[in-house]
């Protein structure tokens, strides 16, 4: 979750990254710090939630800690909304319906940004991809063997509709910091998961090759709402 004032970013996190809370634990907190750094961002906010992971195990709460599927959605978004109105933030973004790729923990932060939001009276878009290009490129990794071909039947409901997309953001321009800013996170890109895997590539490719894979962001507006939001914000 971000939540702007102005020119001012602040990233909001709701878990802490760490599932099994192992001896790395804080590590992953670490890494999304120095991302922030590096992307220019004012400050890091964990409102408190453990990891609840993706596989099909939702694992027991951690001692001290809840899991972020588990936590009472009106209570994290009391937290973010406080954390809104301390900031004077004007706009949030936040994920789609479907968590970008259905991560549980994803999900959460859509429906617990969109209350936020009503409750501080900001302004909120959703970070989404579209889902027809999604599916192109899930094609392609299969054919590189990135991905097995029965996991695409999981990547057509991934995404948002070209129809229903309200915004895209040119980001070339940015590309050598949010490569720095990806490669910043080094546990997760180290895994053995296809994710790690994915992020790994993305984040060894060429500037330029780069600049053409993750050049361009989406969002999609609840209600449909369009209209510059910054420099290099534009309509779809």
């Amino acid at each position: 979750m971000l939540a702007a004032a102005g020119h001012r970013v602040v990233i909001v996190t709701a878990c802490d990254g760490d599932v099994h809370n192992g001896p790395g634990q804080g590590r992953r907190l670490a890494e999304l710090e120095a991302s922030a750094a590096l992307l220019g961002a004012a400050r890091v906010v964990h409102l408190g939630y453990a990891d609840s992971g993706h596989g099909p195990l939702l694992f027991d709460d951690p001692p001290g800690r809840t899991r972020f599927a588990r936590a009472d959605a009106g209570e994290a978004a009391g937290k973010l909304a406080a954390v809104l109105r301390e900031e004077g933030a004007v706009l949030l973004l936040s994920y789609d319906p479907r968590g970008g790729y259905g991560h549980r923990d994803h999900v959460k932060v859509h429906e617990v940004g969109a209350s936020a939001a009503a409750l501080a009276g900001v302004r909120v878009l959703e970070a989404t991809v579209p889902r027809d290009l999604l599916a192109r490129v899930a094609r392609l990794l299969v054919a590189l063997r990135l991905v097995k071909r029965v996991q695409l039947e999981e990547v057509h409901g991934y995404g948002t509709p070209a129809s229903a997309v309200t915004h895209r953001a040119d980001v070339r321009a940015h590309a050598a910091v949010k490569r720095a800013a990806l490669a910043a996170h080094r546990s997760q890109l180290s895994g053995s998961g296809r994710a790690a895997r994915l992020f790994r590539g993305l984040a060894r490719l060429p500037l330029p090759a780069f600049r053409l894979a993750a050049g361009t962001e989406w969002f999609a507006e609840p209600g449909g709402r369009t209209g510059p939001l910054a420099p290099g914000a534009r309509e779809r």
